[in-house]
């Protein structure tokens, strides 16, 4: 894990002054940062260094985001391990190997890859989660508010939200356990804020003209239906959000996906036809977790960046009616 070591001793005059100073962050509202933050993370063009820990393991990105006619662009590249870039031109991606020389074009999944667990404007505060504004910080040389959301109670994490003060962009985010133990963190090392990226900071590295091309056929999904799976012992604040007919990667058949969401976190339950060779029991990685169970004939599986306590019970409890 990577880790600063600060020793700082602040003089009496600039103690003084931090109590006379104005409270910046009490002048605005715990919700009105949450909303221009959601603003931000759509509209914003950025070039940085992210440092990503997950599962006590850190690795950096080199990160490029730029909107120009509707259309998002972004670059992502690992700066340790094979080189890979994942380079997005609206919505289309390229996973480039250059280690492989190859490229993997998928269709966008309209999920954010570096924050993808930050609130909704469905988050429901006082039934199962508080938040707060805590203290003014600093976070890749800029200034920053800590807005921290605390979960009432075990089905779901609580996080930490350090926005940038003059954009309300998410500079570091942390997962955070019922313990206070931090499960995953996104943190912004240096970052350039909405000023113009040049078109090279977005291209690839590599000439890709003698790499093995590979298209991943996208996720088909049918129309929303009426599902007549129930979850009997859904944990109290989740709902079902949507349900849809849809083929998984690589088989024809036919999957139900339910989506249950309290507004922050989210849980999704796959059911299918139960195969002898389906997996079984608990699974995880980093903040994200999934239980496997055969109800029937059906196996049914729940996924979500949720504790283990959660998609159990959730996958243990689905019944048709």
């Amino acid at each position: 894990m990577v880790r600063a070591a600060l020793i700082r001793r602040p003089s009496l005059l600039f103690a003084a002054l931090a109590l006379v100073s104005p409270a910046f962050a009490d002048s605005i509202g715990p919700g009105d940062w949450l909303q221009r933050m959601s603003a931000a993370v759509q509209t914003a063009s950025y070039e940085g260094t992210v440092i990503r820990v997950q599962g006590g393991k850190a690795e950096a990105l080199k990160v490029a985001r730029a909107i120009a006619d509707g259309v998002v662009r972004e670059k992502v590249v690992a700066q340790e391990g094979n080189g890979l870039e994942i380079i997005r031109n609206g919505s289309e991606v390229h996973c480039i190997l250059p280690d492989r020389k190859s490229v993997l074009v998928e269709e966008w999944d309209d999920q954010a890859k570096l924050f993808s667990s930050l609130p909704s404007s469905e988050i429901r505060f006082g039934n199962e989660y508080d938040v707060s504004v805590v203290r003014e910080d600093r976070v890749a040389g800029r200034e920053a508010v800590l807005l921290a959301i605390r979960a009432h109670d075990k089905y779901r994490y609580g996080y930490r939200i350090w926005l940038d003060t003059e954009t309300a962009f998410p500079l570091q985010t942390q997962l955070i356990r019922e313990d206070g133990e931090t499960i995953e963190q996104v943190k912004f090392a240096e970052i350039t804020l909405n000023e113009e990226v040049q078109a090279s900071a977005l291209a690839p590295s590599y000439s890709t003209e003698n790499f093995r091309w590979f298209n991943r056929s996208a996720r088909h999904v049918d129309r929303a239906v009426d599902s007549s799976w129930d979850c009997e012992r859904l944990p109290q604040g989740f709902r079902a959000i949507s349900s849809h007919a849809e083929t998984m990667e690589g088989s024809d058949e036919l999957v139900t996906h339910i989506m249950y969401s309290d507004g922050l976190a989210s849980v999704s339950v796959f059911i299918a036809t139960a195969n002898d060779d389906d997996a079984k029991g608990p699974s995880q990685v980093g903040g994200s977790n999934s239980f496997s169970v055969v109800v029937g004939e059906h196996h049914v599986t729940a996924v979500g960046q949720v504790p283990a306590e959660t998609v159990a019970q959730i996958a243990t409890s689905m019944r048709r009616r």
